[in-house]
């Protein structure tokens, strides 16, 4: 099993931007409102804008808007995807959702006018996202404005839109432009809203992965990354209270887990592990890392926030060197998952409450790169019949399923021919893998004198100029070049072996 070394740094891959940064003033600080106000606190911020007398009207609706529209907390939803070419057309799939699920919301990774159209009338609440790479333009009141023209006010209210998301995972992206302008373009797309009066309707926010956080077992140690917390993510959390918007997290348990720790992240009967620093016992994984973010936003002194569940979720195929990767096992953690925070339970450290959560994802994406399991994370095939079901689907719709669908294999299928065939293999970071451990993977195969020119400036696999992008080149340059030994993809369990090679233009792996 190959140990990734610490990093040397006389072999740092200069180009590449680090996850952690320790100059000051990355992001001026928000300037604190006083929460007591809400209405006060919109009026103000919306006086450069709207004459008055318009605001006063505009703060009366408003108040009707937040009794009846502000999302709840508790609801299921789904994460839709569209990195395939043959998923079914929107009109049919959001008649789908209505009709047949109980899903009541959906989360898009863009604002793609054909799915907010199609949802229309529906009631389902809708969330779009701004892409990463349109967050330094969206800094500037003129774009925010003709952002919201375009994307949002069309729409809007035939179709339920509730909340915007600025990018994506932005901060583990280590991109230091896109983490520097994260919360200025908050501020301005929000003010945007209000001028378009749309800021009692619809939420401003973004959604991170555990990589935010620095430490998170046991739960007690939570804290964010040293750099981030004070100068981009306190700033942030400043701007969620203010606004009344949620804190948006992706923990997936399928990342964390090894064989040893299945059943603590699928839900089942467990003796749990003590957090010994505060002596709760924990019984699932999940609950372990929301505490671990719940207290980092505590140690910033945010602990009031609504926490959402931006991703999670379970594949039903995957590469053999993957735990638990199998439709029941899928079914179990997504069905688990769904009873859970809807159940009021809450966690240790957050009793008694629910979480509004999206599920990854509506549909099995046949696009997606990397390993096997990133194209299987679907609750629905593109024919739209259900991989397994989690008691969403309606009894109508359920009566009409075969109870003995075609399995799904557990993992992807094998390669029967020795390993001496000329069938190539390649290895690749695990989706959700720290960008952190990702860099020190890429420090570890340049320093060895291999060839990583191709992802230097200027090289053929430069762009996309991210760490994920650029380990996955490493990664298998040294996998290739040490005979293909499945070992030597472990990089203390960031990597994973795939049949699909993820060449691209005169980038060749």
């Amino acid at each position: 099993m190959l140990h990734v070394a610490l990093p040397n740094p006389n072999h740092k891959v200069k180009h590449l931007k680090l996850l952690f940064f320790s100059h000051v003033g990355l992001v001026p600080p928000l300037h604190q409102r006083s929460p007591s106000s809400l209405t006060h606190q919109k009026l103000a911020m919306a006086k450069q804008f709207i004459p008055l007398s318009s605001s006063i009207l505009v703060a009366v609706i408003s108040l009707f808007l937040v009794s009846t529209l502000v999302p709840g907390v508790g609801s299921i939803g789904v994460n839709y995807g569209t990195v395939a070419n043959n998923l079914p057309p929107p009109p049919q799939v959001a008649h789908f959702l209505l009709e047949s699920t109980v899903i009541n919301r959906v989360k898009l990774y863009d604002a793609n006018p054909d799915i907010l159209k199609a949802f229309a009338h529906t009631g389902i609440a809708v969330t779009v996202t701004v892409p990463n790479d349109q967050i330094p333009r969206l800094t500037k009141l003129n774009f925010a404005r003709q952002w919201v023209e375009d994307n949002v006010q069309p729409y809007t209210p035939a179709t339920n839109i509730v909340r915007i998301l600025v990018g994506n995972e932005v901060i583990t992206t280590a991109d230091k432009m896109l983490i520097g302008n994260l919360v200025p373009a908050m501020q301005t797309l929000h003010t945007a809203l209000v001028a378009a009066s749309l800021d009692r309707r619809i939420q401003v926010s973004t959604p991170h992965s555990l990589g935010v956080l620095s430490n998170s077992s046991p739960p007690s140690s939570g804290k964010f990354r040293l750099g981030y917390d004070i100068h981009v993510l306190k700033p942030l959390l400043s701007f969620l209270r203010a606004t009344k918007s949620p804190f948006m997290i992706n923990p997936y348990p399928f990342f964390g887990c090894s064989p040893d720790t299945l059943d603590y992240a699928l839900f089942r009967p467990n003796a749990g592990v003590l957090d010994e620093n505060t002596g709760l016992l924990y019984t699932n994984m999940l609950d372990a890392q929301l505490d671990a973010v719940f207290l980092a936003m505590k140690v910033l002194g945010f602990d009031d926030l609504e926490i959402v569940i931006a991703e999670t979720g379970w594949p039903s195929m995957g590469d053999s060197t993957q735990v638990g990767v199998d439709a029941n096992v899928a079914s179990e953690y997504n069905g688990n998952l769904k009873r859970h925070v809807s159940s009021g339970a809450g966690t240790p450290l957050m009793p008694n409450r629910t979480f509004e959560t999206y599920i990854f994802a509506l549909f099995n994406e046949d696009l997606k790169p990397g390993p096997t399991s990133e194209r299987n994370f679907g609750l629905f095939q593109p024919d739209m019949t259900p991989v397994y079901d989690i008691g969403i689907l309606r009894p109508t719709a359920r009566s009409s399923i075969p109870n003995n669908p075609t399995p799904v294999p557990r993992v992807a299928p094998s390669n029967p021919t020795p390993r001496s065939s000329k069938r190539k293999q390649w290895c690749l970071p695990k989706t959700g893998a720290d960008d952190n451990a990702l860099q020190r993977n890429i420090d570890y195969v340049c320093g060895l004198g291999l060839d990583c020119g191709p992802i230097q400036q200027h090289g053929a696999c430069f762009l996309p100029n991210t760490v994920r992008a650029h380990a996955a080149f490493a990664m298998n340059l040294y996998y290739q070049s040490t005979g293909n030994n499945d070992s030597d993809c472990d990089f203390d369990q960031t990597g994973a072996i795939t049949n699909v090679d993820p060449s691209y233009g005169k980038c060749q792996y």
